[in-house]
């Protein structure tokens, strides 16, 4: 069973830096890829960043060179720094794990994709102007 427990969130001034991290069970890093999805106050889902099997990455264009996602196999953790944060970074993060490509808008059709999703609980982040 898949098991994703997130960790990190909080509340932070407008350039500040938050560091979530995500604790796996279940899976296997060579045969997931690993992401964080986020859903803003007006409930727009989207995939912030991932890390693909084969190492690759993926950031959403708005966070670009502001975070950097990592993972420790040997403690099965995906981390996610975000630094010089921003109002609109503001939302809930969800990790997710899928044995596919984890897919930039699969999270569009919110309640389609947790009934389907390998996802944690959320952790909030809240970034204040």
């Amino acid at each position: 069973e898949v098991q994703l427990v997130e960790s990190g969130g909080g509340s932070v001034q407008a350039g500040g830096s938050l560091r979530l991290s995500c604790t796996a069970s279940g899976v296997t890093f060579d045969d997931f890829d690993m992401g964080w999805y986020r859903q803003s106050p007006g409930n727009e889902c989207e995939l912030v960043s991932s890390v693909s099997s084969d190492g690759s990455s993926y950031y959403v264009e708005s966070v670009k060179g502001r975070f950097t996602i990592s993972q420790d196999n040997a403690k099965n953790t995906v981390s996610l720094q975000m630094n010089n944060l921003k109002s609109e970074d503001t939302g809930m993060y969800y990790c997710a794990a899928s044995p596919v490509k984890l897919l930039p808008s699969a999270c569009a059709d919110f309640s389609t994709w947790s009934a389907y999703t390998h996802r944690g609980q959320g952790t909030q982040v809240t970034v204040s102007s």
